[in-house]
């Protein structure tokens, strides 16, 4: 009966599709230990190197005490909400001038829940088409329509929206801020333009952007000064926050609204109360210092010929990627090859992802191995 699994395990291995868990022996801030090899790792997320900071945990936990259990053991609207969750949640609330936030166990958790429940059955969404897997996971569990339209394609999502938005009751535009596979930006000031022309909710996904732009880490939307013209926005700890979690911050009606239809949030156990005063923590007591050292990764990325600290190096074939990070393992750096479905077909890629702790020269020596090897 397993024959079915085994043949299709096969393909993926003869099409250098196949993936495995590695096992790791370490991490701090820039380093990664794999195969008794210290390797710089440049496929994490930890961009303000706070994940593995043996100095931040403990002064963390200095703080902490025990005031803190390292288990919910219920669901939010059960058992599992107490006073730091509330506090986190009007937290992020102040910072964004928003009404009302929640907390949600992932991103994927918060992106599911969403943009399964938000419309419903005569509604409609609009996704830019590079949107993450979660985003379109969670529009197919919904009852309304969805287009995805051509990736940062404004006269396109026009076009979509002049023949289908009078056809609908309820709209909504979705998009990242910050593509977690491309890193380039979406035109967030047409996004609102069209969102305000058509009568449509606007949902903006700052997972690689919260805690790497703008003055105070908010995101792209404070860069641009237009965080007050989105209707939700959603945010993630388990990136820049080096925590675990996410948010969704907008006003009173529709975080209400999740709370009682976002199925991820409902029959979810809360995130340990741990993990939430952790991520509070770092909001108030660690990323108001970091903007110095933000601005300047974002100039290396920029100088890479990226709109952000994630840069693409498109390489084309499954094969030639996997090869190109055996290349870059031999000299000393820990990459992965980012292959479809994650990225379309033939867009396989090496996805460089800046820290702070990632110098500019290193940087280039990756990128100029990375090209030798092609």
């Amino acid at each position: 009966m397993f024959e079915y699994y085994i043949e299709n395990l096969e393909i993926l291995k003869e099409n250098s599709h196949f993936r495995n868990i590695k096992n790791f022996s370490g991490k701090d801030e820039k380093y990664i230990y794999f195969n008794n090899k210290k390797l710089i790792n440049l496929s994490s997320n930890n961009y303000l190197g706070f994940a593995d900071n043996k100095q931040i945990t403990e002064e963390f936990l200095e703080f902490a005490g025990d005031k803190y259990s390292f288990g919910s053991a219920s669901a939010r609207l059960l058992t599992g909400t107490l006073p730091v969750y509330k506090e986190l949640e009007k937290l992020i609330s102040d910072l964004f001038h928003k009404e009302s936030t929640l907390l949600f166990n992932s991103g994927y958790h918060a992106n599911v829940g969403i943009n399964s429940s938000l419309t419903s059955k005569g509604d409609v969404i609009f996704s830019d088409k590079l949107n993450h897997a979660s985003i379109i996971d969670g529009m197919r569990l919904s009852e309304s329509k969805f287009f995805r339209y051509p990736h940062n394609n404004m006269q396109a999502l026009e076009k979509l929206l002049i023949r289908e938005r009078k056809n609908f009751k309820n709209a909504v535009i979705v998009s990242e801020s910050v593509f977690s596979m491309d890193g380039d930006i979406a035109d967030i000031q047409k996004l609102v333009e069209l969102k305000e022309k058509y009568n449509c909710m606007l949902i903006l996904d700052e997972a690689h952007a919260f805690g790497v732009f703008g003055q105070n880490g908010l995101g792209v939307t404070e860069t641009l000064g237009l965080t007050d013209k989105i209707d939700l926005i959603i945010g993630t700890f388990g990136k820049s926050i080096a925590s675990m979690g996410a948010f969704a911050t907008g006003n009173k009606p529709m975080i209400d609204y999740l709370i009682n239809k976002a199925r991820s949030f409902i029959f979810s156990t809360a995130l340990p109360p741990v993990n939430i005063a952790f991520s509070k923590w770092i909001i108030e007591n660690k990323l108001p210092y970091t903007f110095n050292k933000r601005m300047n990764m974002l100039k290396i990325g920029q100088k890479a010929g990226s709109q952000s600290h994630i840069i693409p190096l498109i390489i084309g074939e499954n094969k030639e990627a996997v090869d190109i990070c055996e290349i870059l393992y031999n000299n000393g750096y820990f990459t992965l090859p980012i292959r479809p479905p994650t990225v379309p077909e033939g867009t396989s890629r090496i996805r460089i992802s800046l820290t702070t702790e990632i110098n500019e020269k290193e940087l280039f020596d990756a990128i100029s191995l990375a090209k030798q090897g092609r």
